[in-house]
């Protein structure tokens, strides 16, 4: 159940008496290791109470489309955003018949149709229902637009009938949810990556810096955890936890950081340039601290090495991937980086705006490699992260075969 780790899964809850179930699902979907948010129909209500799957997920449960607090800050299309899954369970079949429609007249069917996710949806009805030909028609239609399905499973049921419709048991829910992350795509693949800002000292306590928070780099570290890459971060002041399964090297300056990345080359087959280096350091650092006098103070600045470029002229030269951060014409400055540096890969994104980029939990970026480019629309940083690694793995394999 390990490619659950750290996962964002939205349970949908929908009114029907296999909702009891979902109690019991949310308990093993955190055993996986999964973050769960609920979200339920005004019929599941009747059937199980929003305190108890608050209490068992340790979030509020989202009810209403219509939140007026929620949509305050465009509520549905955060969850959106914020889910590696969703996952239905029980689903109706009123609920199938309006998702196979793309109605979006409730918060589930909504969300199901502004996320990026991928959807699972664990029927349970009674048999004759489940047999009748329209919900077969919507099965059908759901099928062909990507839908992924558990179930149902075949049994006595609550109304005595014998046959299939019954939810699947969460257990099974659980292990086919963690099958669409398995993609090992990367297995065996030793992958370094740079994250978070840089100190560049002035005195015992000034320093130069910027803003990064080191979240796009550790999301992706996480992604390529799970892709089955040997993963080490070399990460500068951040406050953030270690991916489970990652190596992690601490480091302040950008001299430090080229040093101990320049060091995991013996051992680096792709390396990933995410952190905010410092383009400069003072040149002299003050032994002690710079008092108040002056009204103006200078200080000299001189050129920090460029680590992306320095590991891309290697003479163990990884499979190199670098980032454009920029507040202006950013896919002109990346195409520029990429040729310039020879990288085989430049993520470019634009951090001017307070959406995404530095201290967000969501990004948007063009990737760009020779030949090649993908857009992806403003996610969250975890999702960005897993489609970057998908076209790393893709690029990468191209250039080893």
């Amino acid at each position: 159940m390990g490619q659950l780790f750290n996962r964002n899964v939205l349970l949908g809850v929908t009114g029907g008496i296999a909702a009891y179930k979902s109690a019991q699902l949310v308990r093993d979907l955190q055993a996986a290791g999964a973050t769960v948010r609920v979200v339920m129909t005004q019929g599941a209500t009747e059937f199980i109470t929003p305190l108890t799957l608050q209490a068992l997920s340790g979030n509020p449960v989202h009810r209403d489309l219509l939140d007026t607090d929620a949509e305050a800050g465009m509520g549905h299309i955060e969850l959106a955003r914020w889910a590696d899954l969703i996952i239905i369970a029980p689903a109706t079949a009123d609920f199938l018949s309006r998702l196979a429609q793309g109605r979006a007249d409730d918060l589930l069917t909504t969300l199901c149709l502004a996320t990026a996710a991928p959807v699972l949806v664990a029927p349970a009805m009674n048999q004759g229902m489940w047999r009748d030909a329209a919900t077969q028609a919507n099965i059908s239609q759901l099928d062909a637009h990507g839908i992924e399905r558990i179930g149902p499973a075949e049994g006595t049921q609550a109304c005595g009938d014998v046959g299939p419709g019954r939810m699947e048991e969460p257990v099974n829910i659980v292990a086919a949810a963690s099958t669409l992350f398995e993609t090992g795509a990367l297995d065996g693949v030793r992958l370094v990556i740079s994250a978070g800002p840089t100190r560049e000292a002035l005195d015992p306590v000034r320093y130069i810096s910027n803003h990064s928070s080191g979240k796009m780099g550790f999301a992706i570290a996480r992604a390529a955890i799970d892709a089955g890459a040997l993963t080490t971060i070399v990460a500068g002041p951040v406050t953030l936890d270690t991916p489970a399964g990652a190596r992690r090297i601490d480091v302040e300056s950008a001299l430090d950081m080229h040093d101990s990345i320049m060091a995991e080359l013996d051992d680096c087959d792709i390396f990933i340039g995410c952190a905010a280096v410092a383009d400069y350091q003072p040149a002299d650092v003050q032994a002690q601290k710079i008092k108040k006098g002056a009204d103006t103070v200078s200080v000299e600045l001189v050129r920090n090495p460029d680590i992306i470029a320095a590991v891309a002229a290697h003479t163990l030269r990884p499979f190199t991937v670098g980032f454009a951060a920029e507040t202006q014409d950013v896919e002109t400055y990346a195409l520029g980086k990429l040729e310039q540096k020879g990288l085989d890969m430049i993520v470019a994104n634009d951090v001017s705006g307070p959406q995404a980029g530095f201290n967000s939990d969501n990004n948007a970026a063009t990737i760009l490699w020779p030949g090649g480019r993908k857009s992806i629309e403003l996610t969250a940083k975890q999702q960005l992260a897993r489609n970057l690694i998908t076209l790393i793995a893709e690029n990468y394999g191209r250039k080893d075969s």
